[in-house]
């Protein structure tokens, strides 16, 4: 029984060699950025177009494959090379990209497009590292699969099929010079592309976060989880912390004519460059209504009444959960400014899908056009 990171890494040929025969018959071949452009798998050693590749890593960074695909698509449709992304408009990129989710990704996506324009591609792990977005584990996936470089990756896959193999005591954020270390250890030189996709779609399909089918795994004989009969118990996770929740006051302001007014947020943090229905944060002790007033007030110059409610819901980051009340609102005084946005814009109820917002307010937009049919 394998028990700890020295005795797995003493079996890598072996360890190998069973993985690459596992995957030659049940690994995810169908993957299109994983394919050449005649929909045939590549040969050892052949390189592939980096420029889909880089896109599909960037995209299953927080995201899942089945939901990255017909994103993946419809971008390859619309910007099918690294020039036209480099070009095209900012927010085409963000309202393509929207509902993926964590949208700073789609701008460093394009940004490394701008700067590779009149230049090759990188050819080495610390080039790929150089361009925006692109951690080790990112960067190391793209050069092996587009180059098929011995470059090791570590995604959330990966970590839990080491976690589960070593039988890790502690969570794999306590320990990840070990886990990179067993990851380029058990690395197949010859190979690398085929392997690490190979570990990539063994933690996707066989050892997965619930109820892994141990009987089909290659590494079920050396895998000390599955040894001590519990499997699923590992990766081991530190206690889970409880999320603060912010309460956001928001306005949907709607003039004499029935336009909306939204706002563009800065080009910065997770949510940079989409538009809002302008709001903010609720102090303590704070009625919503006042929120809201004072809020439109310091962030767009305008003085509102704030009416009836129109919808309250919750979404989850990874660090905070956040409750959006929403109230209609009537303008009453000053002309809209940009104070602590890029642009302000009122704007049709049916031209609001021409824009790119965050997740939460399709339901704020749903709600709205749901009153505006109900009169």
């Amino acid at each position: 029984m394998a028990s700890g990171f020295e005795e797995i890494a003493g079996q890598a040929p072996a360890l190998r060699a069973a993985l690459l025969a596992w995957w030659d018959q049940h690994g995810r071949h169908s993957i299109p950025w994983t394919l050449r452009p005649d929909g045939m798998r590549p040969a050892d050693g052949e390189a592939l177009d980096p420029y889909p590749i880089h896109v599909a890593e960037v995209m299953l960074q927080q995201t899942q494959l089945r939901v990255v695909l017909p994103y993946w698509q419809r971008w390859m449709a619309t910007f099918p090379d690294r020039d036209v992304l480099a070009r095209a408009p900012g927010q085409d990129v963000l309202l393509l990209w929207q509902g993926l989710g964590y949208y700073a990704r789609a701008r460093r996506l394009q940004e490394a497009a701008r700067r590779l324009l009149g230049h090759p591609w990188p050819q080495d792990l610390a080039a790929w590292q150089a361009l925006p977005g692109l951690g080790r584990s990112t960067a190391g996936s793209i050069l092996s699969s587009a180059f098929d470089r011995p470059a090791p990756i570590l995604d959330g896959n990966v970590q839990r099929v080491l976690a589960r193999l070593t039988a890790c005591p502690q969570p794999p954020a306590r320990q990840q010079a070990r886990f990179w270390g067993l990851s380029a250890t058990l690395l197949e030189p010859a190979r690398p592309r085929a392997f690490n996709q190979a570990l990539m779609d063994l933690g996707a399909t066989v050892c997965t976060p619930r109820s892994p089918a141990c009987p089909s795994c290659p590494w079920r004989g050396p895998c000390a989880a599955y040894a001590a009969g519990d499997p699923a118990r590992w990766p081991v996770k530190d206690s889970p912390r409880s999320l603060p929740v912010q309460v956001i006051g928001v306005g949907v302001v709607l003039d004499g004519d029935g336009r909306v007014l939204i706002d563009q947020r800065l080009e910065e943090g997770l949510l940079g460059g989409l538009w809002e229905f302008p709001g903010g944060k609720q102090e303590p002790g704070e009625p919503i209504e006042a929120t809201i007033q004072r809020e439109l007030r310091e962030e767009l110059a305008i003085e509102v009444e704030v009416n009836a409610p129109l919808i309250e819901l919750e979404h989850a980051y990874s660090h905070k959960r956040l409750r959006f009340v929403v109230h209609l609102c009537t303008p009453i005084s000053g002309d809209p400014q940009p104070l602590a946005s890029q642009q302000v814009r009122w704007v049709w109820p049916s031209e609001l899908e021409s824009y790119p917002f965050p997740a939460a307010n399709a339901r704020i937009i749903a709600a709205l056009r749901a009153r505006l049919e109900a009169g």
